[in-house]
């Protein structure tokens, strides 16, 4: 597949196994637009299906923003409110990237912003960061996961003051929720967050993308079925070259080259 055509508002790279989606829209905040994630969605399918892409990364350009949502602006382009209800969200195509999904945030991560945080694997942050779903001081709550995605990952109480309210948290309160999963000086967090990728990257792929998949099973599944599903997918790793690389390498005491087969 070639690389989809994206806006400028959208900057897209690619190396060693690691892509990095930033958003390009600083001067609003990386606020998002119908365009961006009309074509944000169209890049998710290249990801999938690239066996060069082991890892994402999800970020924002500048300092002041991760991302602060939907741009309120341009909202009436999103159609009649039957519309904007059936409309395939830029959060939920996060959601369905199938490697794992780092995000990288400073600054604002608020509405649509926090959203896409959420539909990510893992969110690191540096002590700049301010989190909110504001949604409700502007009379709607969150469409992207905010309401369902909060409450699991931080209690239902916390969801709920920070839904109710609209409120901003600091890094370090979300931090302390669990909301992020480490928390990093403004300098540092680019470091970390590319020696992250690099270590998930090294792994093997199928068994990296199993991974994932399970967890988000066990979100919504009896432990029982999810205990069984999960040996199952276990076996099936067993079936892969990746896994005789990998027994090789450990009697042989080298570092495995896994090929993603």
């Amino acid at each position: 597949m070639n690389t989809p055509n994206l806006p400028e508002e959208f900057l897209f790279s690619m190396k060693n196994f690691v892509a990095t989606i930033t958003l390009n829209r600083e001067s609003k905040l990386n606020t998002m637009t119908p365009a961006m994630g009309k074509a944000l969605l169209e890049l998710v399918p290249y990801i999938n299906a690239s066996n060069e892409i082991r890892v994402v990364i999800l970020t924002g350009t500048g300092e002041k923003a991760f991302s602060a949502g939907s741009d309120i602006k341009v909202l009436d382009q999103y159609g009649s409110n039957w519309q904007l209800r059936n409309r395939v969200d830029y959060a939920r195509g996060i959601w369905a990237i199938k490697k794992p999904v780092i995000s990288k945030i400073r600054g604002y991560c608020i509405g649509g912003g926090l959203e896409m945080a959420l539909m990510s694997d893992i969110r690191y942050a540096s002590e700049n960061a301010q989190f909110g779903a504001g949604e409700i001081k502007l009379g709607w709550h969150g469409g992207a996961g905010n309401t369902q995605l909060l409450p699991r990952i931080v209690s239902t109480g916390k969801a709920l003051e920070m839904l109710l309210t609209g409120d901003l948290i600091s890094a370090v309160q979300a931090e302390k929720y669990g909301l992020v999963d480490q928390l990093f000086t403004t300098s540092e967090l680019d470091g970390a967050v590319d020696d992250l990728a690099k270590r998930i990257s090294a792994n093997a792929p199928i068994a990296a993308q199993l991974a994932k998949h399970l967890v988000r099973v066990s979100q919504s599944t009896a432990v029982d079925i999810g205990l069984q599903y999960e040996n199952d997918s276990f076996a099936y790793c067993f079936t892969t070259k990746d896994s005789v690389e990998g027994r090789e390498a450990f009697a042989e005491k080298r570092v495995p080259n896994f090929t993603g087969d």
